[in-house]
C-alpha cells in the first residue's frame, strides 16, 4: 500500500484525481475513503493534516477578517465597507468614487421608476381611451389573461 502511495506521489495530483474518480465509480464509499485521506494527508492542497504553523496562521487570518469587518474591538478599521489601505489619497479617491456610484445608482433607479410610472399611465389612458369610444350597448371583452367569459347581464324580472 505504501509503494502504490509513493508511486502515485510522483506521479502527481492528476493521478489522485484519477484514483479518486474511479474509486466514486466502482464504489462510492472507497471513494469517500480517498476523498478523506487526500484532504487529511494534504495532498489538494491545505487540508485537515496542515501544520500548527499554518493553523496559527490560518486563525490569525480570520480575527484579522472578523476584526475588519467590526466584530472586534477596532471598530473604527471599517470604514465605508473597506478597510484602510495605508494609503490616504488612494482612500479619498475610492470614497469619493463610491459615493459617486451609488448617486448614480439612486438616479438610475429613480428613472426606471419614472419609466414604470409612464408605462402604466399610458396603459391605462388607453384602457380609458378604448372605454369611451366603445359603444353605449356593447358588452366589454373577456380580459385574454383570464379564462372564461364574461356573464351575460341578468334579465329583468316582470
Amino acid at each position: 500500500m505504501h509503494d502504490m502511495v509513493l508511486k502515485l506521489d510522483e506521479l502527481g495530483r492528476p493521478a489522485w484525481l484519477g484514483l479518486m474518480v474511479i474509486s466514486f465509480i466502482l464504489f462510492w464509499p472507497l471513494g469517500l475513503a480517498v476523498l478523506a485521506f487526500l484532504l487529511w494527508s494534504g495532498r489538494m492542497g491545505r487540508g485537515w493534516g496542515c501544520s500548527m504553523g499554518d493553523r496559527a496562521r490560518w486563525q490569525q487570518r480570520f480575527a484579522d477578517r472578523w476584526e475588519r469587518h467590526g466584530h472586534g474591538h477596532g471598530r473604527g478599521a471599517w470604514r465605508g465597507g473597506f478597510a484602510s489601505s495605508g494609503n490616504r489619497a488612494f482612500d479619498e479617491y475610492r470614497e469619493d468614487m463610491l459615493s459617486r456610484l451609488e448617486d448614480e445608482q439612486r438616479e438610475f433607479q429613480a428613472y426606471l421608476e419614472r419609466l414604470r410610472l409612464a408605462k402604466d399611465r399610458s396603459e391605462f389612458d388607453q384602457f380609458m381611451a378604448e372605454r369611451k369610444n366603445r359603444p353605449a350597448g356593447e358588452q366589454p371583452q373577456a380580459n385574454p389573461d383570464t379564462s372564461g367569459s364574461v356573464p351575460p347581464s341578468p334579465a329583468p324580472q316582470s
